[in-house]
């Protein structure tokens, strides 16, 4: 591949993702549940999509609306989910979770991290959620697998946190800052020139890519206009 700016799209089932990948998407991130912002999917979809496309998958790990993992007996089933997917293939994840007090939850995180070792792992827009982005990034620097943070650079989304993304693309390479910045989260073509300025080369859509809604398909219409204007 080229170093062209990452294209991560969506993907509920296999009509997505050969959409997604006949228009132009580098990677694919596999969730069900859209109106709980994305859980995990199940092992018989995720085989299905995987037979379908030949490009990276992100699976989510999550399985309630939220950024808690939830009780004890929640992340006993979290970490089945994710041994069932690394056995059915999965190679790459998307997880994150906060504490009460709005950190990051690290203890859930090693805990499912080791069932999946040797994975790449992307931590979710619960960090724009968190009490303090700089110290989770901290915190979060030693755990394996992790390349990338999918972050708006807010809650309200990436109107509110475009200053809050450019500021952070600007300290790649320190300590906490070394993982890629994956900007998704109320994400508008519009957008792009001031984050492709700033050096972000990786872009997360969904809604963007189904002009029917979440109800309808991913088009490959749709992600093909995101690639052209990426890659111009």
């Amino acid at each position: 591949m080229s170093n062209r700016a990452v294209l991560e799209v969506i993907a509920l089932d296999a009509g997505d993702a050969v959409a997604a990948r006949s228009g132009g998407a580098d990677r694919l991130e596999l969730v069900t549940d859209i109106a709980a912002d994305g859980l995990t999917p199940s092992r018989e979809t995720f085989a299905r999509i995987r037979a379908a496309v030949d490009i990276p998958l992100r699976t989510m790990l999550r399985l309630a609306d939220g950024f808690s993992a939830g009780t004890p007996g929640d992340v006993e089933a979290l970490l089945e989910a994710a041994a069932g997917l690394r056995a059915e293939g999965a190679e790459e994840f998307v997880l994150g979770f906060l504490d009460d007090s709005g950190g990051p939850d690290v203890a859930t995180l090693e805990r499912i991290l080791a069932e999946v070792p040797g994975c790449r792992w992307t931590f979710h827009r619960a960090i724009d959620r968190t009490a303090d982005r700089d110290a989770l990034r901290k915190q979060l620097a030693d755990l394996p697998g992790l390349d990338t943070y999918l972050t708006a650079g807010s809650a309200e989304g990436v109107d509110d946190g475009l200053d809050t993304l450019v500021a952070e693309a600007g300290r790649k390479g320190e300590p906490g800052y070394e993982p890629c910045l994956l900007v998704g989260g109320g994400l508008r073509l519009d957008h792009l020139p001031a984050l492709l300025a700033a050096g972000i080369d990786a872009v997360h859509i969904g809604g963007a890519a189904r002009p029917g809604g979440w109800t309808g398909p991913v088009s490959a219409d749709a992600v093909r206009e995101w690639r052209r204007a990426i890659d111009a």
